[in-house]
C-alpha cells in the first residue's frame, strides 16, 4: 500500500528513438506521479499489467480517462492477465466512461505477446494468488556501422546496394565481384533485455523469463528473515529476487515492492534488504519513487524510468 513516501506500482519504460513510453502496471496514484515527472502522458502507447490486484490496476481507469482529456492519444493497447477486460468495461459501463481514442484490450497468456520488429515482448506465468504474468522486453539486434568510406575505396557505387550490404547482405556488383555486407560493418550491437517481475514467490518462470537480462526489475516485499510471511502470501524476500537475478545470470537487479513494515525508525529497515540481497547478488539497486536506471549499449543507451 502507499506509504508517506512511497506510491504503489507503476514502471515506466522510454523508448526515445521512438518517442514512446510503455507503462507497466498502474497503481493508484499513477497519473498523479507522471504529473511529478519528465514523462508526457501523451506519448504512452502500451502498458502492461501483470495482476489483477489493486496496487496494480487501481490507476489504470483514471489515466486513461486522463488521457484522453489530454490530448486523445492515437490509441493505447492494454495487454495483461484473463478478466483485465472485464474490469476495464465494468468500469466504463457504471462511471459512464466513454474513451475519445482506441483503447484494445489483449489478454495474454505464456509466450510471445507482441513483436514489432524493433521490440518484442514475451511474458511467463508467476507464482502469485492470483494469475500472475512477467513481462522481457527484447530489443532486436542490429547490424553494426557501415564503413561508408571503405566501400567508396572498393568502388561500390552508391544506392540501393549499401541498404542491401548495411543489412549484411552479399551481392554481386555490375563488374562481377561478390561483396559480402558483413565485410564492411562493424561488430553487430546486441538488442537491449528489460525484465519485470511482480507478484511472485521465488520461481523457475522468473529466472528463465529474465536469463541474460541488462536489467531485471524484481519484487522484494519481506526481507530474508520473514520468509514465513513470503511463503503465505506469495511474495518474495529480497534473498529470493537475489537468488533469481544470479541464477538467471543478470547484469543488474533493481528491487521494488517493498512492504511498509520496513518504514524508517522499524526495526528492520530497507537498507538491511539491500544488504541481504547483495550478500547473494552484488549488483543489486533499490527502487524509489522517481529514480531512473539507464540501460546502456555499446554506442547508445535506452531510459528506464523507475
Amino acid at each position: 500500500m502507499p506509504t508517506r513516501s512511497r506510491n504503489v506500482s507503476s514502471i515506466a519504460l522510454r523508448l526515445p528513438q521512438r518517442a514512446e513510453v510503455w507503462l507497466f502496471d498502474c497503481g493508484e496514484g499513477t497519473q498523479h506521479q507522471l504529473l511529478r515527472s519528465d514523462l508526457k502522458v501523451s506519448q504512452i502507447t502500451r502498458i502492461f499489467i501483470t495482476h489483477m490486484h489493486g496496487d496494480h490496476i487501481y490507476g489504470l481507469m483514471g489515466l486513461l480517462a486522463s488521457c484522453g482529456l489530454a490530448g486523445n492519444p492515437s490509441r493505447i493497447d492494454i495487454y495483461g492477465p484473463p478478466k483485465l477486460d472485464e474490469y476495464l468495461r465494468a468500469s466504463g459501463r457504471y462511471s459512464q466512461l466513454r474513451f475519445s481514442y482506441p483503447v484494445k484490450v489483449h489478454t495474454v497468456t505464456p509466450g510471445m505477446v507482441l513483436n514489432d520488429g524493433e521490440f518484442s515482448v514475451t511474458c511467463a506465468e508467476l507464482t502469485h494468488r492470483v494469475p500472475a504474468f512477467g513481462y522481457r522486453v527484447t530489443e532486436a539486434d542490429r547490424p553494426g556501422r557501415f564503413d561508408v568510406e571503405r566501400a567508396a575505396k572498393l568502388g561500390i557505387p552508391s544506392g540501393p546496394i549499401y541498404g542491401q550490404l548495411k543489412r549484411g547482405e552479399a551481392v554481386t556488383l555490375p563488374d562481377g565481384r561478390i561483396v559480402n555486407g558483413t565485410d564492411l560493418c562493424g561488430e553487430p550491437q546486441m538488442g537491449r533485455r528489460f525484465v519485470y517481475c511482480t507478484d511472485t514467490i521465488y520461481c523457475d518462470n522468473a529466472v528463465e523469463l529474465a536469463r541474460d537480462a541488462d536489467v531485471l526489475v524484481h519484487e522484494a516485499t519481506f526481507a530474508h528473515q520473514d520468509a514465513e510471511l513470503a511463503y503465505q502470501r506469495l511474495h518474495s524476500t529480497s534473498t529470493m529476487a537475489a537468488q533469481v537475478a544470479l541464477n538467471a545470470g543478470v547484469q543488474q537487479l533493481i528491487m521494488t515492492h517493498f512492504s511498509p513494515r520496513y518504514a524508517p525508525g522499524n526495526a528492520i529497515a530497507l537498507d538491511d534488504l539491500k544488504q541481504e540481497a547483495k550478500a547473494i547478488f552484488p549488483n543489486t539497486l533499490m527502487a524509489h519513487d522517481f529514480y531512473t536506471h539507464e540501460i546502456p549499449k555499446r554506442s547508445a543507451r535506452e531510459l528506464v524510468k523507475a
